[in-house]
């Protein structure tokens, strides 16, 4: 149980990180440049993963990074970016709470992991908070901005379970780093082509991509697909609520925002779904016993053959 609380621990540090990255795009990062600002922010935290963990892909990780890479990386950070200018930080970490129930549904057919009665439960008390919390009265709620959210929240659900599928044979560190290299370098000829040459950023906005980069992203996805591996993906989808228990209380304690009664009756029922989403000592041992040994293909030069067990993959 202590095992499983740590793992608990670690994944949470990225939806907190995550809360955080809302309020700091929006208040310091350029508005009119979501191609530049996600490659900005993917391609540094790549090399610094790759300057950690100095290992090449072999085999189909070479192309299965590139996919992951845009479905993650590409893609996904381009949406938030887009979402964190267009919403209030509150609103827009709270859009992405939905993905609990959009990972589990995809678990199911792409991983057979099958909803645990615990991970329903937990969804059904926290996503109602979830509900609660979007009641902030902010202003500048509009269409576009939740479509960006709900766009994030599928692209996301999608590659994070494709990562779970492709990777219990990988290093975290090293397929971490891959994505996040092989996305930003995707964007960097995309963004210019789009948004022009890049512009000369304040010492604020220079800081604030350090943060996004280094914390954010780099720290955050590792902590994320480290809890993929070792957590059911209806566990981390439901630490993936404190997303947005991290925005509302950022965006109160510095942003000014007024946290309503229910507001605070939604926070709990967040925590309250974490809690009961935790995984107990009976499923770890059967998510152990469902762990297939490692397809054939490669994945990192360098890396051990013994891969690791503590992931709940059915399929590759």
């Amino acid at each position: 149980m202590e095992a499983n609380l740590r793992w608990v621990a670690l994944t949470a540090v990225a939806p907190v990180a995550w809360g955080t990255n809302y309020f700091v795009t929006h208040e310091f990062l350029p508005a009119d440049r979501p191609l530049s600002g996600a490659a900005l922010r993917a391609l540094p935290a790549g090399l610094v993963l790759l300057a950690v963990r100095r290992q090449r892909p072999r085999g189909v990780w070479w192309w299965r990074s590139a996919v992951l890479g845009v479905l993650n990386v590409s893609v996904f950070f381009v949406l938030v970016y887009a979402a964190s200018q267009l919403l209030p930080a509150s609103v827009a970490s709270t859009v992405m709470a939905v993905s609990p129930l959009t990972m589990m549904l995809m678990a199911w057919p792409l991983v057979a992991e099958r909803p645990r009665p615990a991970h329903l439960a937990g969804a059904a008390v926290g996503l109602p908070g979830v509900c609660l919390m979007l009641l902030t009265g902010a202003g500048g709620v509009g269409v576009p901005g939740i479509l960006a959210s709900a766009a994030a929240v599928l692209v996301s659900s999608f590659g994070h379970i494709l990562t779970k599928r492709w990777t219990a044979d990988a290093d975290v560190l090293a397929s971490t780093a891959w994505q996040l290299t092989a996305g930003g370098l995707f964007l960097i000829p995309v963004a210019a082509a789009v948004e022009g040459p890049p512009r000369e950023l304040s010492a604020s906005a220079l800081l604030a991509f350090g943060y996004v980069a280094l914390v954010a992203t780099a720290l955050a996805f590792v902590a994320w697909f480290t809890g993929l591996r070792h957590l059911p993906s209806g566990t981390v989808g439901l630490i993936g609520l404190l997303n947005p228990v991290t925005g509302v209380l950022l965006g109160t304690a510095v942003a000014g925002e007024t946290l309503a009664v229910q507001q605070v009756w939604g926070l709990v029922l967040v925590l309250a779904g974490v809690v009961l989403g935790r995984p107990t000592r009976a499923g770890r041992r059967g998510t152990r016993r469902a762990v297939p040994r490692p397809a054939a293909g490669g994945s990192f030069a360098g890396e051990p053959a013994e891969c690791s067990s503590g992931g709940d993959v059915s399929a590759r």
